[in-house]
């Protein structure tokens, strides 16, 4: 079973988002499950910053030597931050997912769209929903 940080919040194309609770501006990244299920992350494409981005639009790639996975933004706003170490390193996406391997960050504009808790991201991933 793949680590589920209690604080994040989860959305069901298994992105993590944190801060959502504080309001202004969150960080986005893929979970430990995605990371898992992708393999081995050899490119990330993320979004430009001060690009205007809508509740559950495609904003980037991960790339494996799987597949290719878009990455959604459950939030809509702003970007004011991409994680540059991840587009460098992107085995940071592998190695700590919840860490130094988060995507983005958005400075929030409305609400999140169908985020979950960790035990319902639990509850997705292990089949039990």
């Amino acid at each position: 079973m793949s680590n589920i940080p209690d604080e994040l919040s989860y959305t069901k194309e298994h992105e993590w988002v944190a801060g959502l609770d504080d309001g202004l501006t969150v960080t986005i990244g893929v979970t430990a499950f995605a990371a898992e299920s992708l393999g081995d992350v050899v490119f990330v494409q993320l979004p430009d910053v001060g690009s205007t981005v809508e509740p559950g639009e495609s904003v980037g790639e991960v790339e494996s030597t799987k597949s290719v996975s878009d990455i959604y933004t459950p939030v809509g706003g702003e970007i004011v931050e991409v994680n540059q170490a991840v587009v460098d390193d992107p085995s940071l996406v592998n190695s700590d997912p919840y860490g130094d391997g988060w995507m983005f960050r958005v400075r929030v504009e409305g609400d999140a769209e169908d985020v979950l808790t960790a035990e319902e991201y639990k509850a997705l991933t292990s089949g039990d929903s």
